[in-house]
């Protein structure tokens, strides 16, 4: 049994990756043909299990805040079977031409730590599910790089730590790309715009509107 998470359900090769619980139960209402089925809510990281309407089980799982408990619990996935996964999240805009609520296909990510720290070598994700992601997505989303912090991006820029050389910046995804390469576990990200680099945020039912949208093609990636 995984050290962190005791799935009481199936789980499925396939899954999508969320921070927030209630937007894993969200995209689990979106996703699935039938009523999501509960799979784990030990530590308050929701996960379910279910099929696509295309007749695909897939498993869709919260991982916490933050690059180590994202890590942590795909590690546990890995050991229940998880093969390929995709992370749909939100992040923080560092180009100032990004709009709220666009999507960010990544190309690369980029760990830093707190201030002083350096950018950390670039890690990239698994080219194939991420060509079929953005081919999933078309027109609709742009691809750029992510800054993955352990701080939220306003607190950082506070602190006067150098530009970061990115387009958008969260707190997970270079962990989970990291991971995902050292468990032999494809992984690819999609990121909603939920917050301007100068602080306005994105409200409640345009984002949710985002994630669905963004759920909808990781499902059809996978």
């Amino acid at each position: 049994m995984p050290s962190r998470l005791r799935p009481v359900a199936s789980v499925a090769a396939e899954a999508v990756l969320v921070g927030d619980p209630g937007r894993a139960l969200l995209l689990a209402q979106e996703l699935y043909e039938q009523t999501p089925k509960m799979s784990n809510h030990a530590r308050g990281l929701w996960g379910y299990h279910g099929t696509t309407p295309a007749g695909a089980e897939l498993t869709v799982q919260a991982t916490g805040m933050g690059g180590p408990s994202a890590a942590l619990v795909l590690a546990d996935l890995s050991e229940l079977g998880v093969r390929r996964a995709v992370r749909v999240g939100s992040c923080a805009a560092v180009d100032p031409e990004l709009a709220l609520g666009e999507l960010v296909v990544i190309g690369e990510a980029h760990a830093w730590g707190g201030p002083g720290t350096r950018e950390g070598a670039a890690v990239l994700p698994d080219p194939e599910l991420t060509a079929a992601l953005r081919e999933q997505l078309g027109g609709e989303v742009r691809e750029g790089s992510v800054a993955s912090l352990d701080v939220p991006l306003a607190d950082h820029l506070d602190t006067g730590a150098p530009e970061l050389h990115a387009a958008v910046a969260d707190m997970q995804t270079a962990a989970l790309f990291a991971r995902g390469a050292g468990l032999d576990v494809a992984l690819a990200a999609v990121l909603v715009v939920s917050e301007a680099r100068e602080g306005e945020r994105l409200d409640d039912e345009a984002m949710a509107t985002a994630a669905k949208r963004a759920g909808r093609a990781a499902a059809a990636a996978l």
